[in-house]
């Protein structure tokens, strides 16, 4: 109940920022596009790990409230998938989790020719929603978000909070569509076990938008 009442707190912070920007200029927007996610860290002999990416994809809104001349705080909030290629030892298993994310960007855009080049960069939190490893050679689990996994199960568990860093840099158009490139670094391990592995989501991706 306690993971529920989280994630539920930070769906309705991240809406009340949102719903209350009322500062002059404020503008609204829809995001979109596709991860390109991979899952970094050590397992338990502390070898690096050798994952490699999986394609997946990110939908959600924002606000862009000014701050100051060309300066902007944007808070929003997304559906992002992410994970790997590779499940510790297995090269070929897939990991594929869902969390729902929460950005909060600080923006430079400049005007350059009849739009705005775009730079930001900011903190995020997230919280994970569920996942799949497939795997041919064991067959597929169940990803579970929990912090305390039991010790006998079939299904695997990780923790739920991630945070990290974002960065982007794209254009706006003066029709107000957007095309970005972003980049994303998880700074916490979201390994549950009681074990010496470590697990960072690490991406890059490349969205596009457009701004009411």
């Amino acid at each position: 109940m306690k993971q529920k009442h989280f994630l539920l707190l930070m769906i309705a912070v991240a809406s009340s920022v949102i719903a209350s920007a009322q500062a002059t200029k404020t503008t609204f927007g829809l995001r979109a596009g596709v991860n390109f996610q991979n899952i970094n860290g050590r397992d338990i002999n502390d070898d690096k790990l050798e994952n490699s990416l999986i394609p997946g994809f990110h939908v959600g809104v924002n606000a862009e409230i000014p701050v100051a001349t060309e300066f902007y705080f944007q808070p929003g909030i997304l559906f992002s998938t992410k994970g790997s290629k590779g499940y510790y030892a297995d090269e070929d298993a897939k990991v594929m989790t869902s969390y729902v994310e929460v950005p909060l960007n600080f923006l430079y855009k400049g005007g350059l020719g009849a739009g705005k080049v775009l730079l930001g960069f900011g903190p995020y939190v997230a919280y994970g929603l569920g996942g799949k490893v497939k795997d041919s050679n064991t067959g597929d689990y169940d990803i579970k978000f929990k912090n305390d996994p039991p010790t006998v199960t079939n299904d695997v568990y990780l923790k739920p909070f991630d945070a990290g860093a974002n960065f982007l840099a794209g254009y706006e158009f003066s029709n107000k569509f957007s095309l970005q490139l972003n980049a994303q670094l998880g700074l916490l391990d979201f390994n549950a076990y009681d074990n010496d592995a470590k697990l960072k989501n690490t991406g890059f991706g490349i969205s596009a938008g457009y701004r009411f």
